[in-house]
């Protein structure tokens, strides 16, 4: 394995000690215990020029590269969210189309390529982290770096048809190829990855499962993220009192998204006003909290959906509450990681229900936070990557109301035996495989264990 340093790429570096967001807060998590450097994204300025700008020292090194406003607009905003973001997530219909959003995705993908070019030392590992930057490999082989570079997708993967909406759909599968290995979430992510690299004529399937392009090998293999679960476990344990105003024994439906229309959220309040309006009316009288912080609220897409939410939630609330009830609470920011914790341990459901999601971790995390000796239960989306892995949970089609209503009441209903037998098959799926395997598992393919490389030596150019 390589004596280099390990070389991070992510768009988003954490604003504080404690970082928040999936992504955001496993790459802390996994550079807090390997030490190196993490490159991400500055906030937006007049102009942009070349190189990095240190901003951090410690246990790992942080350094941003420059973003200009225009930058931002088609980059980030543009290309990546309103193009790359629903297309892998698919909703082809939310696309929109702009050259210069391309343009400019090109323009910081190739400038972040030389920064990391300027600092790569012979050895060092190169660890992208998803969409933002699918064509830095590219760049940085043109520009003749040969270390190792690992892509790392946090998001689903489009199809073949999907991709057919895509303007340079027929460039992606090479931009996958430059780099050495492509981790993904899912097995069904592989498949989908490995029908698109079968688009390009000049990529071919070798016999050991990797795939060549032009004298390159590469791998396209699946890595469940996990999460830091035994931290997460005494973080919630040791949780600080909560102050929900609610009877202690009236239970608590949690749900903690970004707010995004990737996440199911409105077929999630149909499916709790559906809940409601059969539930017996002498019958528990939940409390179906929603934690759903604004993201890229710059984009149409999420301003629309955050208008959606807040219109179901007055509906829902007018419709079933009561004097001394308030059946939906929705809370549209956020809220500190240790409260979170502590709701996660509180509640007795939790909603996580997208409509597509690479992984999930908030349904590990609440897997993870449960008390042992009573759980509460998962009730989990069939498109969230997270039901690979978690099958003991109430699997469920979110956009079936009626289906997501009666796990709901099922939920409520479930008598402890059953709680601590799904839990039981649930938990070892989160505390082994967790951020650390997750991290070790790809670095060891990336890195070049002794298994992998004689594998893929046998096989020559054509």
């Amino acid at each position: 394995m390589s004596d280099g340093r390990l070389i991070v790429v992510s768009n988003r570096l954490p604003k504080g000690d404690v970082p928040s967001g999936g992504l955001v807060f496993a790459v802390h998590e996994m550079l807090s215990q390997t030490g190196g450097l993490w490159i991400g994204a500055a906030d937006p300025t007049k102009t942009a020029e070349d190189g990095l700008t240190q901003i951090g020292k410690g246990v790992y090194d942080r350094a941003t590269f420059a973003l200009s406003e225009d930058e931002h607009r088609h980059y980030y905003l543009g290309y990546s969210n309103s193009m790359l973001w629903p297309l892998f997530h698919h909703r082809a219909d939310l696309l929109s189309f702009d050259q210069d959003d391309f343009d400019g995705y090109a323009r910081v993908n190739a400038r972040v390529a030389r920064a990391i070019a300027e600092v790569a030392a012979p050895g060092d590992t190169i660890w992208i982290q998803d969409y933002h930057f699918l064509m830095v490999a590219k760049y940085l082989r043109e520009l003749g770096v040969r270390n190792r570079i690992g892509l790392f997708l946090h998001i689903p993967c489009p199809n073949v048809s999907d991709l057919m909406a895509l303007p340079q759909g027929a460039d992606l599968p090479g931009w996958l190829a430059a780099h050495d290995l492509v981790g993904l979430q899912t097995q069904r992510d592989v498949s989908a990855v490995s029908d698109l690299l079968r688009l390009d004529r000049a990529i071919e399937r070798l016999p050991n499962g990797g795939w060549i392009r032009k004298g390159h090998r590469f791998a396209v293999l699946s890595f469940p993220i996990g999460i830091d679960a035994q931290g997460f476990a005494d973080t919630a344990a040791s949780a600080p009192e909560l102050p929900l105003r609610m009877p202690r024994d009236a239970p608590l439906i949690l749900g903690v998204d970004r707010l995004d229309y990737s996440k199911g959220l409105v077929q999630r309040f149909d499916g709790f006003d559906t809940y409601l309006a059969r539930r017996d009316a002498g019958g528990p009288r939940p409390t179906f909290l929603q934690i759903a912080p604004g993201s890229r609220e710059d984009v149409a897409a999420y301003q629309e959906i955050r208008d959606q939410l807040e219109r179901r939630a007055g509906a829902i609330n007018g419709a079933h509450a009561d004097l001394d009830w308030t059946p939906l609470r929705y809370v549209r920011r956020n809220i500190d990681r240790a409260i979170l914790a502590g709701l996660y341990r509180r509640a007795d459901v939790a909603l996580v229900t997208p409509l597509a999601d690479g992984m999930n971790l908030v349904a590990k995390e609440f897997v993870a936070a449960q008390d042992d000796e009573d759980p509460g239960v998962l009730i989990l989306s069939h498109f969230a990557g997270a039901a690979e892995q978690l099958r003991a949970a109430l699997l469920v089609n979110p956009f079936d109301t009626s289906a997501l209503a009666e796990a709901i009441d099922r939920a409520i209903h479930m008598p402890l035996a059953e709680r601590l037998e799904r839990h039981a098959a649930l938990r070892p799926m989160v505390f082994d495989q967790d951020i650390t395997w997750w991290r070790d598992n790809f670095l060891r393919h990336l890195r070049g264990h002794a298994g992998f490389d004689r594998a893929m030596a046998r096989f020559s150019a054509p």
